[in-house]
């Protein structure tokens, strides 16, 4: 059995677009709620049966072409030593970047639970699933260090790469051996495809992006043998440089026009891009906005739909459900 999702990647025909949902897994769905109520964020990441279950429960619903794994962009960090509480966002106390440059590799039997989990998923989920991996990328986790939290700006991450750029690097650089190796984990493991989500990346302008970002981000999915999918929102100023991160496809956000992201990042596979307040309509507003997304693709080898960012968390799953609905009718 072929994998849609792989096969898109590859850029070969296939029948109708792949589709997955970034955060498909979480607060929008009932079962999701029902289970937290008796859980800890932080215990359902660690807890493998548990995760496992969480993944799935949106594959179960709506046959995602896709199972992403249910973990957090920061859930690496605490395997290399960094204190971290989830209310919900992450929160620890603020490092600096030589504290950054200092951190302990990451282990892999410190993430075992991930590995763990993702074995449970893949014996779950049906032959044409493919099961999605992921990390976050060296400038974002950079950004959560240096301000202790989230932020709108994150201009403690853009000052420090102005005012010690040498030592950013080294920072960066020591994110990026951990991720590489957190990715290999997953791949070991069994994920078919890991993305690369470099959330704060588009707060840089392209100058700083070519300089931190990309190289930092390249050298997280250098030597890995599956696919792999890069996504930075709101960087759609770097999308002609983007390639240089040396992804297999690139995700893109509701911002960026369908075609020219095709155009830019020309020869390679294109992830997105409705915009997640589309599914907070109606289910006939949705498919009419599939439709006229998937009519600008034009049926272009190597597109996979999705969201331009996560779904939102006071989505129906109704509308989840018309928008898969949508995109295979």
């Amino acid at each position: 059995m072929t994998k849609p999702l792989l096969e898109a990647l590859s850029l070969r025909p296939v029948p109708r677009p792949p589709v997955w949902v970034m955060r498909q897994a979480g607060r929008y769905l009932p079962e999701y709620r029902r289970l937290r109520e008796q859980h800890s964020f932080q215990e359902t990441v660690s807890t493998p049966e548990l995760a496992a279950e969480i993944t799935l429960q949106p594959v179960r619903r709506f046959a995602m072409d896709g199972a992403v794994i249910f973990a957090d962009i920061m859930t690496p960090l605490e395997a290399m030593g960094v204190a971290l509480t989830f209310d919900p966002g992450p929160r620890l106390s603020p490092l600096t970047l030589k504290e950054v440059a200092g951190l302990s590799p990451l282990v892999p039997d410190e993430v075992a639970h991930v590995a763990e989990t993702i074995r449970r998923v893949k014996s779950e989920v049906s032959e044409e699933t493919a099961v999605i991996g992921f990390a976050g990328a060296p400038v974002t986790l950079l950004s959560y260090l240096l301000e202790g939290g989230g932020s709108k700006d994150f201009i403690a991450m853009r000052a420090a790469l102005r005012s010690e750029p040498v030592l950013a690097i080294e920072a960066l650089a020591n994110l990026s051996y951990s991720m590489s190796i957190y990715l290999s984990v997953q791949e070991e493991a069994g994920a078919d495809v890991v993305q690369l989500f470099d959330t704060w990346a588009g707060l840089l302008d392209a100058a700083a992006y070519e300089r931190f970002a990309m190289p930092a981000a390249r050298s997280c999915l250098e030597g890995l043998g599956i696919p792999t999918i890069y996504f930075a929102p709101g960087a759609g100023h770097t999308l002609g440089v983007q390639q240089g991160v040396g992804a297999t496809g690139y995700g893109v956000d509701w911002r960026v026009p369908i075609t020219d992201a095709f155009h830019l990042l020309d020869g390679h596979p294109v992830q997105g891009n409705l915009d997640p307040a589309v599914l907070l309509t109606d289910p006939a507003t949705i498919a009419e906005e599939v439709d006229r997304l998937l009519s600008r693709v034009g049926g272009r080898p190597g597109h996979i739909m999705n969201l331009g960012h996560g779904i939102d968390r006071r989505t129906s799953p109704e509308n989840v459900a018309a928008f898969v609905e949508a995109v295979r009718s």
